[in-house]
Formats: structure tokens, C-alpha cells, sequence
């Protein structure tokens, strides 16, 4: 029997996770969210920070969006972060600040997708809900031999309905665990544990040597390559050390996170023309002049379908300057490092 096996190999093999072993649907929530695109081992010390910091889901909504996204600087996928807070404060005024504690309650919850309910569903309520990782879909196509794409629109429901039958109904919680860990540890990507597999007699992908074909995947959407160059204006005031920094609005990336003034360029400038936009942009919040001019070198962050090639230009002003900024607020050195800010401007700080 399916759920026998795989529970027998979990109880052996399994994993110790800080968010295992409990009920409290928060916690589980919380740590589901953070996981999302994040690997374990960098996930496990900001779910221990946010719990540390937000105990209660009545904590998290009652705190500013800024130190939610200040706590979660580094992980990226920042709607994540303002889904979690957009959430927490659903649960707190409509709600009455108990977690909803049904499938269809979960998955209404802003930022929450199938897998995500499923996973809060089955381990904080015991709900008999599958859920669908990376992990079990390479898992389950193996064993299976499935050949549908599982970055399609209908391997959710494929996968779904078969694990619908194969749950083990009394305890969806450790079987969920328990397929996800197997095709984590078991039935890896690159070198599958096949020898010791304890469904090597069935699977499929094994007898037909298919190992390294599955899981299938459609061709991957186009990455998209975009310029950025920020402008680090610097000054003196008094005693303090000041720059200009926006917070990032509308739908694009980052949004609620704050940057140095940008131009965006449909390609890379040559130095000339970088030249020629700082000029420009320092006659628009009315400098006139400059001390020292810095060009860094390019630095480079990948999103799923972008890729953001970064320059920062680092002009250095005359002590007491009064730039005019327009969407623009003045901040010291040490403000700048109580704000959320891209990964990528924390790595361009972080080599001054």
C-alpha cells in the first residue's frame, strides 16, 4: 500500500524541521509562505525571526508594512511579504483574529495557491488535502511514468486527482510530509537514491530508464534583460551623511522597497552617455556641481523571467547641499539601515 510504504520510509528518514510536530496554523502558514521559492536552509532562520519578532498573527497585522519588509529583506519575491501582511491583517479585522480552518477559508487568504492551502489545510487541521511541490511532481512522475508537462495548467488537477486516491485520509499530515521529504532526499533531481528505493519494483521511470526524463517541463519563457542605473548622491550636513531614496510604487518588482533615483535603459550605456544622464539628473533636482563622481561596476540579479544588470553612479557633493528632489526624501547613512531595501542595493551598499 502506497501510504504505508511512504510513511514507514518517513518515520526513518524524515526530516527535523522547526515547523513540524505542531498544530498552530500561524506558524505553519508563516513558514509556508517563507518557503515559497526559498530553500529550507535559508528559510529556516527568517521563519525563527518573524515568529521571534511577530508571535501571533494579531502581531503581524498590527505591525507597519515597513518592518515586515525590513524583516524580510533578503528573500525576495517581496509580494510575498505584503501578501503574508495584507492577510494578517484580513484575519485580525474580519475574522475576529482566528485563522480560518477550513480548505476553502485558507485559500482565500490573499497570497495562499493550492499547494499552500493544502499544506496549512492538512498539517494544523488534518484535513485529507494533497499537496503538490516541485518535489512530488518529480516524485509521483517517476513512479507513475506521467509525461504531462508539470509546468501546464492541467498537472495540478492530473497529479491532484491521483494523489487523491493514494492520501492516507487519517493522517494527511504526515503522508504530505512524507512525499514531500522522498522526493527532496529520495528522488533527487541528479542522482536518485534508486538502489534503495522502496518503490524501485514499480516505478515506471526506473524500469523504463527514464530517470533523467522526468519530470517534464514546457520551454521556459523568454528572460527579459533590463538596465538599471541609480544615481548615490551623497553630502555632508553637518555632522551627518545624507542621499536621496524613494520608495518603489505601482505593479513592478519591488514594490514597497526603497532605492536611490533610477533611469532604466533598454540596454547597457556607454560611459559617455551614463555621463550625460547624471548631468542630467543632477540639473533636475538642481545641483549645479559635483565633487567626486564613482561608477561602479555592473552587478547582476536574476528573477524568474528578469534579469537586472545594476550600475550605481556614487556622486559625492559639496557639504551642505540642498538637492530638490521630486518624489525623492533626504535620508542619513544610518536611517537608510532601518529601511527595506532590494537585495540587490543591500550588496551595492555592502562594498562601500
Amino acid at each position: 500500500m502506497f501510504s504505508k510504504k511512504i510513511t514507514d520510509w518517513y518515520n526513518d528518514f524524515g526530516r527535523s524541521l522547526p515547523w513540524r510536530g505542531i498544530d498552530d496554523p500561524y506558524k505553519i502558514w508563516l513558514s509556508e509562505i517563507i518557503l515559497q521559492q526559498t530553500r529550507i536552509e535559508q528559510g529556516r532562520d527568517y521563519y525563527l525571526r518573524f515568529i521571534e519578532t511577530f508571535p501571533t498573527v494579531m502581531d503581524l497585522a498590527h505591525a507597519s508594512e515597513q518592518e515586515v519588509l525590513k524583516l524580510w529583506q533578503g528573500l525576495g519575491y517581496y509580494s510575498r511579504a505584503r501578501n503574508l501582511h495584507a492577510a494578517a491583517r484580513y484575519i485580525a479585522d474580519d475574522l475576529g483574529g482566528v485563522f480560518p480552518n477550513t480548505h476553502q477559508g485558507i485559500l482565500a487568504l490573499k497570497g495562499v495557491g493550492r499547494y499552500t492551502a493544502a499544506a496549512i489545510a492538512s498539517f494544523a487541521f488534518k484535513l485529507p488535502y494533497p499537496v503538490i511541490d516541485g518535489n512530488v511532481y518529480r516524485f509521483i512522475s517517476r513512479l507513475y511514468g506521467i509525461t504531462t508537462p508539470i509546468n501546464s495548467t492541467t498537472a495540478y488537477n492530473e497529479f491532484e486527482t491521483l494523489l487523491n486516491k493514494l492520501i492516507d485520509r487519517k493522517n494527511p499530515d504526515i503522508f504530505n510530509q512524507a512525499i514531500m521529504d522522498f522526493g527532496s532526499l529520495w528522488c533527487k533531481p541528479t542522482q536518485p537514491n534508486c538502489n534503495e528505493c522502496p518503490f524501485r519494483n514499480e516505478c515506471v521511470a526506473l524500469k523504463q530508464n527514464k530517470i533523467d526524463l522526468l519530470p517534464v517541463k514546457s520551454p521556459p519563457v523568454a528572460v527579459k534583460e533590463r538596465w538599471f542605473y541609480y544615481f548615490h548622491l551623497e553630502w555632508q550636513n553637518g555632522n551627518t551623511r545624507q542621499t536621496l531614496m524613494h520608495q518603489r510604487q505601482g505593479k513592478d518588482i519591488w514594490k514597497g522597497l526603497y532605492e536611490f533615483p533610477l533611469y532604466e535603459s533598454p540596454r547597457q550605456l556607454t560611459p559617455e552617455e551614463v555621463e550625460q544622464q547624471t548631468l542630467a539628473f543632477l540639473k533636475s533636482v538642481h545641483i549645479a556641481n559635483a565633487e567626486k563622481t564613482l561608477v561602479s561596476e555592473v552587478l547582476t540579479h536574476k528573477l524568474t523571467h528578469r534579469t537586472i544588470r545594476a550600475s550605481f553612479v556614487h556622486v559625492f557633493l559639496p557639504p551642505e547641499s540642498n538637492p530638490a528632489p521630486q518624489g525623492d526624501a533626504v535620508f542619513s547613512n544610518e536611517e537608510i539601515k532601518k529601511l527595506p531595501i532590494s537585495r540587490l542595493i543591500d550588496r551595492y551598499l555592502t562594498k562601500l
